[in-house]
């Protein structure tokens, strides 16, 4: 018998059914986690070739497009067909790639090494100068003894907590370096699975929009079109502009502290760098560590480190990032603050990466059904019109 969707009781009847279904699923994966998550992680380890081909050729696309659109625009090119074009695009793309890892591999990553390794050998001389430092400075100042224990104690809090995170680089560095070695395989197969990907993206995205045809009436294709549109250009701006905004944070703070002989040039370049790509927490994420590093070696030169990267960053958030993200988020600070925190509660460093952009998409997806009702009851949709209301 057909279904007609139009009739009240009906519908009502269809959305308890799924809803009981939906709860009972729910419910069911509740009770049976465990199972449920390793039968999930053994879902993603069989996907994972595909999922690090998928991330490959999405930031890769970026380059692949610069050359496609900026660089291979001479006439004898432009007489090529569109597969030639494309061929002569990727190869330059990966050519692109492999130079900059190795750059990287040949000349950061063994100093990098070197620093960590040096770091973690001179944190007991640089522990026992900064106490005795400390001890000095609470006898010269004749400080109260029930303060001068309390200092003390925080202190050796603070040179706790800072050896603990410097001694565990080198195992978290080896770690990283076992994975990566562990994973070569599926990283290789992630590489080739990327290629395909970038040979056939335009079809690939024929395919999906396809299967949205398909599955949805035309009104709700539209909309999940038009959603995937709009997450694919607020994750790629995001994305590829922080990657680049961060490089060049991380070249120009290796430049500044090589000219002010800084300590550990190398190692704090990286760790500004990396932590750079974290929204409004990045900047303090770096800084923190890299201060106390440079203060064990000379508390002089690491409050001309605070300095340096005060000025950095200030050159970073009103010229170089507006110049190189624009508008790409669309949302206010107070939002960027409470999406940085959620995410980062629930995915940790990754949801703090990620969760700026993707609540830029939920605040917008929110935003515009808001205005939608406020369009069919007449009323106006900018909120400069309601303020008027709150401030009587």
């Amino acid at each position: 018998m057909k279904i007609d969707w139009n009739k009240k009781y009906t519908t009502i009847s269809v959305y308890a059914f799924l809803v009981i279904c939906s709860s009972i699923i729910f419910f069911s994966v509740i009770d049976e986690i465990n199972a449920f998550t390793t039968k999930l992680g053994w879902i993603v380890s069989t996907l994972q070739p595909f999922i690090i081909g998928f991330v490959m050729a999405y930031l890769l696309n970026f380059i692949l497009v610069f050359f496609e659109e900026k660089v291979l625009v001479f006439d004898s090119i432009k007489n090529l067909n569109k597969k030639s074009k494309r061929g002569i695009a990727i190869i330059l793309t990966y050519l692109t790639a492999f130079f900059i890892g190795a750059l990287f591999v040949q000349f950061v990553l063994p100093q990098l090494v070197d620093s960590v390794v040096g770091l973690v050998n001179d944190v007991p001389t640089y522990v026992s100068n900064a106490t005795k430092l400390v001890e000095e400075l609470t006898r010269n100042l004749d400080v109260n003894n029930e303060y001068v224990g309390m200092a003390m104690e925080k202190w050796n809090e603070i040179v706790t907590y800072t050896i603990n995170i410097i001694t565990n680089l080198l195992p978290v560095l080896g770690n990283t370096l076992k994975v990566v070695a562990s994973s070569i395989w599926n990283i290789v197969l992630g590489l080739i699975v990327s290629i395909y990907l970038l040979i056939d993206k335009e079809k690939f995205c024929a395919l999906s929009r396809k299967i949205t045809c398909a599955l949805f009436n035309e009104e709700h294709a539209k909309i999940a079109i038009e959603l995937t549109h709009r997450s694919n250009d607020t994750f790629g701006k995001f994305l590829s502009g922080k990657i680049i905004d961060s490089a060049i944070i991380g070249v120009l703070t290796f430049i500044v502290l090589t000219i002010f002989k800084m300590p550990y040039t190398i190692l704090i370049s990286v760790i500004i760098g990396i932590t750079n790509i974290i929204p409004f927490f990045g900047p303090f994420f770096g800084a923190i560590p890299s201060f106390v590093i440079i203060m064990f070696v000379s508390p002089v030169k690491a409050l001309w480190f605070l300095l340096i990267i005060f000025i950095i960053q200030q050159l970073d958030g009103n010229i170089i990032g507006p110049k190189i993200l624009g508008d790409s988020i669309g949302i206010s600070a107070f939002w960027i603050l409470f999406s940085l925190l959620v995410a980062g509660k629930l995915l940790g460093l990754v949801g703090m990466i990620i969760g700026v952009p993707l609540f830029a998409i939920i605040y917008s997806i929110i935003k515009d059904i808001t205005e939608s009702k406020l369009r069919k009851k007449g009323l106006p949709t900018e909120t400069s019109e309601y303020m008027k209301g709150a401030r009587d």
